[in-house]
Parts: structure tokens; C-alpha cells; sequence
């Protein structure tokens, strides 16, 4: 089912492609400057999530942090890798490494949260 586009679903978008880092709601409702709700931001975060535009992280803070993600050659997320979390400046952003994990005879891999906590090279 095709959703239709909306402006709360493009300034949200926007929002995301410009960031170079994966952003939390509370960044993004910060970066709309009260043109729409909680609630309209987190129903289009989570819209977006559903259709595989973005990804949604769980930090080791308890946040959801949620990305667009680059590595990917399609429009849709398609892999997972880690995410790094920097303890200083708490930016959040995605690494290029994939996750690869071996798994039992008969296991199947779906998904992961794998998350790295460090100092960035601009913490350093």
C-alpha cells in the first residue's frame, strides 16, 4: 500500500537526509520547531520505519535514535551494521561494517541491535 506524502512526512524526510548522524525524536521535534506534535513526529518516524525507509536504533541510553540508512544501494534499508555512539558528545551514527553472525543449524537471522560506545575523533 503506497502511503501519500504529506508535510509532516516531508519535513521529517528532509530533516534526515541532511543529517549526518542518526537523531532521536526529541532532536527531530526540536529541528521542526513546533509545526507539528509529538505524536504527528513519532507517527511518521514510525511510518517510515514500517516501509523500510529508516531505521530505528536502541542506544545504551534508552533512546531510540532513528537514520536513513547510506550504505544501503536501495531506497529501502536492507542490512544491518553497527551504530556508534559517541560518550562525550553523545552522537549517534552508522558504520559500515555489517553485522554478520553464525548462528545455529536451523536458526535464521532476521535482524540486530548492535551498538559500539566510544570517543569519536572529534572526542578524542
Amino acid at each position: 500500500m503506497k502511503r501519500r506524502n504529506t508535510p509532516a512526512k516531508q519535513a521529517v524526510l528532509d530533516i534526515l537526509k541532511l543529517s549526518e548522524r542518526a537523531l532521536s525524536q526529541e532532536d527531530i521535534e526540536k529541528e521542526v520547531k513546533g509545526t507539528m506534535d509529538r505524536v504527528t513526529v513519532y507517527r511518521v518516524l514510525n511510518s517510515f520505519c514500517e516501509d523500510g525507509y529508516i531505521h530505528k536504533i536502541l542506544s545504551d541510553d534508552g533512546k531510540h535514535y532513528f537514520a536513513i540508512c547510506l550504505n544501503c544501494q536501495e531506497k529501502k534499508h536492507s542490512h544491518n551494521h553497527f551504530h556508534f555512539r559517541c560518550l562525550k558528545c553523545q552522537k549517534m551514527e552508522c558504520l559500515k561494517e555489517e553485522v554478520k553472525v553464525n548462528l545455529p543449524k536451523g536458526y535464521q537471522f532476521e535482524n540486530s541491535n548492535c551498538l559500539v560506545t566510544g570517543y569519536c575523533s572529534d572526542c578524542r
